[in-house]
């Protein structure tokens, strides 16, 4: 019988979010591997739109570190972070002489594991 294995992360993840991978991966590059309180000041402070919704998603995942693992916020670091490429919106937007051109509406899938410093 194997003894059991004490947990020292916690993940939050944000699915299909209207924001292009490319955009959020700028943001979400600035935090990768910092200290939580850290990275949420420097969210704060980064004027891009993928900013509010990484903040919110690293707020949940240290949530749920305190509430369902009962690690210590204060030692929490960034450990992974990470923009997957959701379902794409297809749309068409109407041009000169009877044709159209696709616009494609991309969305994200936002991945953020807190860890607690050994």
């Amino acid at each position: 019988m194997m003894a059991e294995q004490e947990i020292t992360s916690a993940t939050a993840k944000v699915t299909n979010v209207r924001i292009a991978p490319r955009k959020a991966r700028l943001v979400i590059d600035l935090i990768r591997g910092k200290q939580a309180a850290e990275a949420l000041a420097i969210l704060q402070f980064t004027p891009r739109a993928g900013s509010p919704i990484i903040a919110k998603a690293l707020k949940s995942a240290i949530a749920n570190a305190e509430h369902n693992f009962d690690l210590d916020a204060q030692n929490l670091y960034v450990s992974e972070a990470f923009v997957d490429e959701g379902p794409t919106l297809k749309r068409f937007r109407p041009r000169a002489k009877g044709s159209a051109s696709p616009i494609n509406k991309r969305t994200s899938h936002i991945t953020v594991v807190v860890s607690e410093k050994e």
